[in-house]
């Protein structure tokens, strides 16, 4: 708390900092005197010599263990404004011969670079990224990628650990966000790091893949209801039960072509294939493999029976 001056009170009175909000509250009347204030003081703080005066400051970014100095390294950055001419040589000679210097690591960051920006693309979250740079970083160790499309090795790891977070996403998705790399080569890529792994750590568990983990993401893609969603995922997973011998994701977009067919917004065949990125004639071919089944695996609360057996097999 702090006193300052309450124009509803009249008088100096004890204000409140609302941190969250960035409001200051006089505390005898309720009356915010100052809203939406920026608090430019630093976020971190050191706590040596807490007794000082001067302003806590930043430390910088967290460490990476990844990374032999863990990620802390200095920058000579080329001298700029009114500073004499033989500074601003000796600052533009430094910072050039510091780029020129070895870095065990340049390697590393670049390719952490680029699983981010590829993360970032495909909307994944931290724990998948950091997943993915400790796996590309065990394969590096055993064997240099100097000289591989690294675009596709990016791919592929990012691949496996969306795999281990049980957030898969199909190497299709994966291949639309990278630059450079084909769906071929980001599958030898994902066979190369496999292997590699193996190697060290002996059986690698990817995880196994269920129609559902791609179902949630495919209906959002095409804007359904969350009644049809809940009934997509009820059929989806009555779908296991039988012997489908169909790829998951092939399963999933099946399904969702016969719950938007069973509801009052129907889905074009063209729009599910886009937004699954399965082909046209593959749901079809799903969907002819499920039909016998319809009425074991719809939800009777979703659609009646005589709906279900009236789709055209």
């Amino acid at each position: 708390m702090a006193d300052s001056y309450c124009s509803d009170c009249k008088k100096l009175t004890e204000v409140v900092f609302d941190h969250s909000a960035g409001d200051t509250i006089c505390s005898e009347c309720g009356l915010v005197l100052e809203a939406h204030s920026v608090d430019e003081s630093s976020e971190w703080r050191t706590f040596a010599n807490e007794s000082s005066d001067h302003d806590p400051n930043r430390v910088g970014g967290p460490i990476n263990p990844l990374l032999t100095d863990g990620g802390l390294t200095t920058v000579i950055s080329k001298t700029t404004g009114s500073k004499s001419n033989n500074d601003m040589v000796s600052g533009g000679s430094l910072a050039k011969w510091q780029s020129r210097g070895s870095n065990p690591d340049r390697g590393l960051i670049q390719a952490f670079k680029s699983i981010s920006a590829l993360a970032d693309r495909l909307g994944l979250v931290t724990t998948i990224k950091d997943r993915a740079n400790e796996i590309y970083k065990k394969v590096e160790d055993q064997k240099p990628l100097k000289g591989r499309n690294q675009d596709a090795i990016a791919a592929a790891c990012l691949y496996i650990a969306c795999r281990q977070e049980n957030k898969p996403r199909t190497v299709k998705e994966i291949c639309s966000a990278v630059n450079g790399a084909t769906k071929k080569e980001i599958g030898r890529a994902k066979e190369f790091i496999m292997k590699h792994l193996e190697v060290e750590m002996g059986h690698v568990e990817i995880g196994t893949i269920h129609a559902a983990d791609y179902l949630r993401r495919f209906c959002s893609n095409l804007g359904m209801t969350n009644q049809a969603v809940k009934a997509a995922q009820e059929a989806v997973q009555k779908s296991e039960e039988l012997d489908i011998r169909r790829s998951p994701i092939s399963v999933a977009a099946a399904v969702i072509y016969i719950i938007t067919q069973l509801s009052d917004e129907k889905k074009p065949l063209k729009d599910i294939s886009v937004a699954t990125r399965v082909a046209e004639g593959t749901i079809k071919n799903v969907y002819k493999d499920l039909y016998p089944h319809l009425t074991l695996i719809i939800p009777s609360w979703f659609a009646k029976e005589e709906d279900v057996k009236n789709l055209h097999a």
